[in-house]
């Protein structure tokens, strides 16, 4: 009977120490596995264009100088139509071509100091704005403006608010395929790191696309602008 009971004993005890073992291994296998997807890397892919840009916005300034504000007036009102005229036979449309309102200023009533150091009283400004999708006019039109000079319009030059903008607005056209190329870049160098360290890229565990970046190629050429947009990616390895 005792012996029965100690065979019965030592084959339980031995399923159990074979049952640890598999359980032991399997766990230990799926610690491995499990850490495995733990390893990653995380890449950046950049794609970048350059376009031309799409819209102008060309503002004229010019300004005068009276002692009689009826004549400052008259002379802002010819001038306006001396730069009205200079566009049109350039080719521009009517519906391109805006007049602001004249900016007008009494040197002796502004409280700027001492108005006996101006040599006029009145001082006012106009400007002529052009919006065009015609570009190219735009920045053959601009080399011309000496013929305006000719005409008694001195033209001011550019600043901060009559500076010659160029515009790109055809981002919608170009951001599936700069996407794509952004990806694909990532990808590229995801695999050049798993080749190096003797691993094979595995899924994608994640992915961000950042902001599209418009911006002048350079401070020569503001009508070419460079689009640019850069994809983070995370890509699991596995050995």
């Amino acid at each position: 009977m005792n012996t029965n009971r100690n065979t019965e004993a030592f084959i339980l005890g031995f399923l159990l120490c074979i049952g640890l073992i598999v359980m032991g291994y399997l766990f230990s296998s799926g610690m491995t596995r499990f850490r495995s997807l733990d390893r990653t890397v995380s890449v950046k892919g950049l794609s970048e264009r350059d376009v031309p840009a799409d819209i102008a916005i060309w503002p004229i300034k010019f300004e005068v100088a009276s002692d009689d504000l009826p004549s400052l007036v008259t002379a802002i009102e010819e001038k306006n139509r001396l730069v009205l005229d200079f566009l049109r036979s350039k080719g521009f449309n009517e519906n391109d071509i805006s007049v602001s309102a004249p900016a007008i200023t009494d040197r002796q009533v502004q409280g700027s100091g001492d108005a006996n150091r101006f040599t006029f009283r009145y001082a006012g400004s106009s400007t002529v704005s052009v919006y065009t999708k015609d570009v190219d006019r735009v920045r053959s039109t601009v080399t011309k403006l000496v013929e305006l000079g000719k005409t008694g319009v001195a033209v001011t030059g550019e600043n901060y608010d009559s500076k010659t903008e160029f515009l790109f607005t055809g981002l919608n056209a170009l951001k599936p395929s700069m996407i794509e190329e952004a990806t694909n870049n990532a990808r590229v160098v995801a695999e050049k790191f798993a080749s190096d360290s003797k691993s094979r890229l595995g899924k994608i565990k994640s992915a961000s696309q950042g902001q599209f970046a418009i911006e002048n190629r350079d401070s020569n050429t503001p009508y070419i602008k460079k689009v640019r947009v850069v994809s983070t990616l995370e890509y699991y390895l596995s050995d």
